[in-house]
């Protein structure tokens, strides 16, 4: 009697560009018609954007992660873990599961959408003592590690320790750059009405980039408008610099300045996560090129989208031009992925995928915000009410919008609070301690683990 065994789709990465592939695999695929397995190390969906404010304390960190397991009719199986290797030749990716097992999996589709991590480079001292802001654990780690600069200076007896530790550094003029100085400096301005002994004039925020002015997709008045709202809350904003090297008590710029600090923060950017480089395949400044179906040209049955492909931007019009990595894309990149796997399964031809931007909004915490939606430049309370809105409408639970809306207006009403929760207590740690990206393999090593082992399940 012969055993019908049902294709196995993999997908790697709960991202945005993951979950929104396997919430449409599941609606559209019959039960019998594919088993659906996802990758990933925690089995919720993280909404990056809303990053800054978990850091300050204004959302609680279960708001905005989306659990996977909330609804009872979805039947995706969920292998604890992240890829660290995948052989195409094989169909075989290689995972190491949160008890540090490696295991190999089969499959016949894979949708690689592992997402990115943060963009680092050989600066002396970086990844010893900056912090990052790319996870969840990250947010939290560095809300309590301001909060603790706070007690720490004013329990402090010695002037040169005090202000030490109320001056912060982040680095990056993006999105995350940005908003993370705007919501972490409103909560130390906040904070320091607290404390009596401290004299709010040594609070200091510096706000470096490379760039020659800050979030240049916005344009140049927007940029300016965030520029302005952060020198009038009195964060010091200094372009055309970066790092020249960081230490465990003190920040060297670029321009020969040094400034004693206990808190670097770094947000230079994203790179395609490492598991690319493990296939040996094609890139694009990192990200894996694919076809405008999101296919990987030479190898059938392999989608790639998300912050690790080079997707082309057809709306763009352009030649060469692809897809930023943005939510809004991955979003819909993960659907229309979803249905050229299906499509693929079912021997139907496969659709290009074509979105054109919506705009971009900045929430600087408050009443202060910037956004471009379709193109229309908005600033204050009308750039804010759309870019709460946006993000509000963006959250895929109704969950998740009832603890955001209710944290929002608690924040509004009550205020902030600065209670610790203990991150503190033991070792500190740092961005090399969050993102493991020395856990991958070599495309050799890949291929002697495929070789040498037969099929694994965790």
């Amino acid at each position: 009697m012969d055993t019908v065994t049902r294709p196995r789709i993999l997908v790697v990465g709960a991202g945005f560009a993951g979950v929104d592939c396997v919430r449409r695999l599941e609606r559209k695929l019959a039960p019998d018609e594919a088993d659906v397995t996802l990758v990933t190390p925690f089995a919720y969906q993280l909404y990056l954007p809303l990053l800054p404010q978990v850091a300050s304390g204004v959302l609680t960190p279960q708001s905005i992660a989306l659990s996977l397991r909330r609804s009872k009719k979805y039947r995706t199986r969920i292998i604890p873990g992240g890829a660290i290797g995948v052989d195409l030749k094989s169909k075989v990716c290689v995972i190491r599961t949160i008890t540090d097992k490696i295991v190999n999996e089969s499959y016949d589709y894979i949708v690689l959408a592992p997402g990115s991590v943060t963009r680092t480079f050989d600066i002396p001292g970086l990844t010893d003592h900056a912090f990052g802001m790319k996870t969840l654990a990250e947010a939290a780690y560095i809300r309590d590690h301001v909060i603790a600069q706070l007690d720490l200076a004013d329990a402090s007896e010695d002037p040169a320790e005090r202000a030490a530790r109320l001056q912060f550094v982040v680095v990056g003029g993006g999105y995350a750059g940005t908003e993370t100085a705007a919501c972490l400096q409103r909560l130390t301005h906040a904070a320091v009405r607290r404390y009596p002994r401290l004299d709010p004039g040594l609070i200091r925020w510096h706000l470096i980039d490379i760039a020659p002015r800050l979030m240049p997709e916005l344009g140049a008045k927007l940029g300016r408008s965030a520029q302005e709202i952060l020198k009038r809350r009195g964060v010091d904003v200094s372009l055309g610099v970066s790092i020249d090297k960081a230490g465990p008590e003190e920040v060297t710029f670029t321009d020969g300045r040094v400034v004693p600090t206990h808190t670097l923060i770094w947000t230079a950017g994203v790179v395609a996560s490492p598991l690319i480089a493990t296939l040996g395949a094609e890139t694009v400044k990192g990200r894996l090129a694919v076809t405008a179906e999101m296919c990987l040209p030479g190898h059938d049955g392999v989608f790639a989208l998300g912050d690790s492909a080079a997707v082309p931007d057809l709306a763009k019009g352009q030649e060469g031009a692809v897809c930023p990595p943005t939510a809004q894309h991955a979003m819909r990149q993960g659907r229309k992925v979803a249905d050229n796997v299906i499509a693929a399964l079912r021997g139907l031809p496969l659709q290009p995928y074509e979105h054109k931007d919506l705009g971009l909004v900045v929430d600087l915490g408050g009443k202060d915000a910037v956004s471009k939606p379709l193109g229309v430049e908005l600033r204050g309370l009308a750039a804010q009410a759309v870019a709460r809105g946006y993000h509000w409408s963006a959250l895929r639970t109704n969950v998740a919008k009832t603890r955001v809306l209710t944290n929002w207006l608690l924040n509004a009403v009550a205020g902030d609070d600065f209670v610790r929760t203990g991150f503190q207590a033991r070792k500190p740690a740092r961005l090399k301690d969050f993102e493991f990206t020395d856990s991958y393999l070599t495309p050799e090593q890949v291929r002697a683990r495929v070789g040498d082992t037969a099929l694994d399940r965790p």
